[in-house]
């Protein structure tokens, strides 16, 4: 009779130790395959399972919503990497923050009618409202001139009453950009924004993207608003600085902004954003650091080298105004990693120095012009109350949102003003000692003060 056929456990699997081992092994090498071939090592989510929706809007070709993209580096690492929560669990915070939370009474603003939208205050005027601690005084803060919208966007806005994104595009200077990344609920529960004026409306009536018989228009998950420019700017640009600096303004009811340059698609939901980047963080304020500028004059003299704002002579100006009332540049003694923001994505909560503070930069802008990391640091540090702010890591922008190039316009860009005027270079030029009213700003700047 034959013998029964025995079957020895193998020594591999015999040793608890081994098992256990080989394990983790095989664990730790599932992750890294999936954060390999994840879209980013600077952001990690709880879970790859996250219900995001689909693309839910297709756009005619002719509209080139994707062209010129600009390339990121896309770091292998970040010095501070960003953890998200779980969708579901990000989401039933927030609403219970909408719900229970107490959120400041509005500031009170000046009311009355002005020959500019922001009323033209002098500098002296606009400082003596930078240290506010009475509530019963009114603030200048927009407004002294119609901001022309329609009754039922109007109503639209009011009822927003957690979280709102919003964007505009003014003189068809961008593209619509459709969010990616939204959870499945997020449409549910936040409203997204897009401000625009008759030149923009146009070119999305000629691609038809909006119907010309309707009052109420909307582009995916855009909700457009049309903005009569009659009482508004001569320049786009000033004029797409209200929505984004006086947001609290338009949605007076929110309790989260999420502010998107129309030059950026955004790649992760808003309420992941808000929870990680504010919430988490219990700040104020999110908002990325430059790539490049820690100090507030580099991003000075690159407008000028760079044209981006045509009246040169108006940047001196400006600058040694800053200098002469207080503004010193970046140091490690400065409780924020930079003086110089990329402000194409601000993350706001509605308190009350946020709403200061967009009333003071906004100010600003009127009184100077559009380039809004210029008066930054200055707003910042001469507040009061203080600015709580998240300055992540440029690596961390870079992996939130795309970023593509305004519209490429037959023989170059869009003119942004007359032409440029020239300046004296005791101000932009290093090797010149005569620095004007910047130049103890300059001396610590490059490392020169003896103070």
């Amino acid at each position: 009779m034959g013998k029964i056929a025995k079957f020895s456990t193998p020594l591999i699997f015999q040793s608890k130790l081994l098992c256990f081992s080989l394990l983790y092994l095989f664990s730790s090498l599932l992750a890294a395959v999936y954060f390999s071939f994840s879209a980013t090592k600077c952001i990690f989510r709880s879970s790859p399972f996250d219900p995001l929706q689909g693309p839910f809007f297709s756009y005619p070709l002719s509209y080139g919503q994707h062209k010129h993209a600009i390339p990121t580096t896309r770091r292998s690492s970040c010095n501070s990497p960003v953890y998200f929560s779980d969708y579901w669990d990000v989401l039933e915070e927030i609403q219970n923050i909408f719900v229970n939370s107490t959120f400041p009474l509005p500031l009170r603003y000046m009311q009355g009618n002005a020959e500019t939208f922001g009323g033209n205050f002098s500098f002296q005027n606009r400082i003596s409202y930078f240290d506010h601690h009475d509530d019963g005084i009114e603030l200048p803060c927009g407004f002294f001139k119609s901001f022309q919208i329609s009754s039922s966007d109007q109503s639209s806005m009011e009822k927003c009453n957690g979280l709102v994104v919003v964007s505009a595009i003014f003189n068809d200077h961008d593209k619509i950009r459709q969010p990616r990344g939204l959870g499945s609920k997020t449409l549910d529960y936040a409203c997204f924004f897009m401000f625009v004026d008759e030149a923009t409306l146009r070119r999305l009536h000629f691609h038809k993207l909006i119907s010309t018989k309707s009052k109420d228009f909307k582009v995916g998950a855009w909700r457009i608003i049309k903005v009569s420019s009659d009482y508004l700017y001569d320049n786009p640009t000033m004029n797409g600085v209200i929505p984004k600096y006086l947001v609290h303004r338009l949605f007076p009811n929110s309790k989260y902004s999420i502010w998107v340059d129309a030059k950026l698609q955004l790649m992760i939901d808003p309420f992941v954003l808000i929870h990680s980047l504010v919430v988490m963080e219990n700040v104020d304020m999110a908002i990325s650091q430059h790539p490049f500028f820690v100090h507030t004059m580099e991003e000075a003299m690159a407008t000028a080298r760079w044209k981006k704002w045509w009246d040169v002579n108006g940047l001196k100006v400006q600058m040694e105004t800053y200098c002469q009332n207080g503004l010193q540049p970046w140091s490690s003694d400065k409780p924020y990693p930079t003086d110089v923001p990329d402000s194409a994505l601000i993350l706001r909560k509605h308190s009350a120095a946020t709403n200061l503070f967009g009333c003071l930069l906004f100010n600003e802008l009127e009184g100077f012009n559009p380039r809004d990391q210029l008066p930054f640091a200055f707003v910042r540090d001469k507040m009061n109350p203080k600015l709580d702010v998240n300055m992540y890591d440029v690596e961390v922008f870079e992996h939130v949102a795309i970023e593509y190039r305004h519209n490429l316009k037959q023989g170059g860009g869009a003119n942004v003003g007359p032409k440029t005027k020239r300046v004296s270079s005791d101000l932009f030029a290093n090797g010149n000692r005569t620095c004007g009213k910047c130049e103890g700003y300059l001396l610590r700047m490059w490392g020169e003060s003896h103070d």
